[in-house]
């Protein structure tokens, strides 16, 4: 596997935001301004509460087909290699690592088999469009901790998923649930969201290393980032944390976790918490609190070292 220089664009955008004035030339200014040799795009699904049975990927709040694969073809066009990653979110609120039902089916109790039956046609629509539209590489979804161990119906998704695209079959898993998969056999590439506090990436890849090794797959960081907000570098992947803008921090975070990523070889690359379809004003960037690096110190931090594994 070609070492990923990544970044994730306008994940979950709604209908119409692939279209809109500017779009296409954030992405282009992406790939300039970070060094990026590879992008994510994120379909997203919708369903109701963590128990509802139903993923909804046609109403408005998804971005349509048509302009996904324009998106495709353009990211093709100016030189970056292409991973779509649907991933299902619930629409009250609650994190998809939280859907969950009873291991037993009971009467009149949501169950697995039915949640899987929409999801796996929720994957499928979106891996026929990665095959036609040559993307690299089919992320099956994203953190869905509660699911996992339901391995028998993960490995008959992953086949289903592998009789329509012939690409690099990954998932990405959450962050500390690395040895916790026992199908990664199933898969091309292991992936997971590097969400680790800053000064402790060498404990963390230790850690990962154990399973790579087990399973003897590439591996990479499908997602990675931290906020610009004081305290996040301690907990990265916590969302909520409130504070002063700390684009110093951010930046600090990038350095410590580049830095540690270098070091292993078996580390096939990442893919940063997110590049947005819509750019905010320069000027502006020293005071915003988001996972978002453009024209912030971390962005500088990120060209440096994509430069470097670029060559």
């Amino acid at each position: 596997m070609e070492y990923i220089c990544g970044v994730t664009f306008a994940p979950f955008a709604c209908a119409g935001a692939f279209f809109k004035p500017g779009a296409k030339e954030s992405l282009a200014m992406m790939k300039e301004r970070t060094g990026a040799n590879f992008v994510i795009f994120v379909p997203g699904g919708l369903q109701e509460t963590p128990q509802s049975e139903e993923i909804c990927f046609t109403s408005k709040a998804t971005m349509e087909d048509d302009e996904l694969i324009a998106m495709i073809e353009y990211a093709k066009e100016i030189g970056l290699r292409v991973a779509l990653k649907p991933t299902v979110n619930c629409k009250n609120g609650t994190w998809r690592a939280h859907i969950n039902f009873f291991d037993e089916d009971v009467p009149c109790e949501p169950k697995w088999g039915n949640w899987f039956a929409s999801y796996t046609a929720f994957q499928l629509h979106y891996a026929k469009i990665a095959e036609q539209h040559d993307c690299e590489m089919f992320i099956a979804g994203c953190e869905m901790v509660m699911s996992e161990h339901r391995e028998a119906e993960w490995r008959k998704l992953l086949s289903d998923i592998r009789q329509v695209y012939h690409g690099l079959l990954s998932y990405n898993t959450d962050k500390y649930q690395e040895h916790r998969v026992n199908w990664w056999d199933a898969v091309d590439v292991i992936s997971s969201s590097g969400y680790y506090p800053y000064g402790d990436w060498e404990n963390q890849l230790d850690r990962i290393e154990t399973v790579v090794n087990r399973f003897q797959k590439p591996f990479f960081f499908a997602e990675t980032g931290c906020m610009s907000v004081k305290g996040s570098k301690e907990v990265p992947n916590d969302w909520c944390v409130r504070g002063d803008a700390d684009p110093k921090g951010q930046a600090e975070w990038y350095e410590d976790m580049f830095t540690a990523c270098s070091k292993r070889d078996w580390v096939g690359g990442m893919a940063l918490w997110s590049w947005d379809a819509k750019l905010y004003q320069e000027r502006s960037a020293k005071t915003r609190m988001d996972y978002e690096i453009y024209a912030k110190p971390a962005e500088k931090v990120v060209k440096k070292y994509y430069d470097i594994f670029n060559k």
